[in-house]
């Protein structure tokens, strides 16, 4: 059954919420421009640097399409970008699957280490926050995060089919 935000009769406490949820993505957008200016990036390019980094990391590395669908470009516009933060010298783009036409993108050291120095600068105050939280708090927080992941993620699926 499909909800109409509009026809819902929302509790104060669930509008506080999103307000709230609305505030930390704007915050964290901010952050994203310190991060590219820190870099010396457009925010486009700060934002996938961040993905690629992120994603190896992670131990999934991404390729251009994964990319691409990440931050919402065509396959020509996110060439074009990974073509100016490769020659920044902050990418590599390998071939390490068996079908050598597939390409991952990996940050490089120099990009890695630069993006470790802004966080130790700009994490402070949020560190600060995460760990002065209760252990119930935290896992309160990481269950509601994740269902609202969840859906953007539903939403963002049903939108681009």
């Amino acid at each position: 059954m499909a909800i109409n935000p509009f026809d819902v009769n929302w509790a104060e406490e669930q509008v506080e919420v999103m307000h709230r949820l609305r505030d930390v993505a704007v915050a964290l957008t901010e952050l994203n421009h310190h991060l590219a200016s820190w870099m010396r990036l457009s925010s486009t390019d700060s934002n996938a640097l961040g993905q690629i980094i992120w994603a190896d990391q992670a131990g999934e590395p991404l390729s251009p399409a994964d990319l691409g669908r990440k931050i919402g470009m065509t396959s020509g516009a996110t060439t074009a970008l990974l073509n100016r933060i490769e020659a920044a010298g902050h990418i590599r783009r390998t071939h390490e699957h068996a079908d050598r036409r597939r390409v991952t993108l990996r940050p490089q050291p120099a990009a890695r280490e630069s993006t470790r120095a802004f966080l130790a600068e700009a994490g402070t105050e949020i560190a600060g926050a995460v760990l002065s939280a209760h252990p119930a708090e935290l896992a309160t927080v990481t269950a509601f995060l994740s269902r609202i992941t969840a859906a953007a993620a539903a939403a963002n699926h049903r939108l681009g089919s």
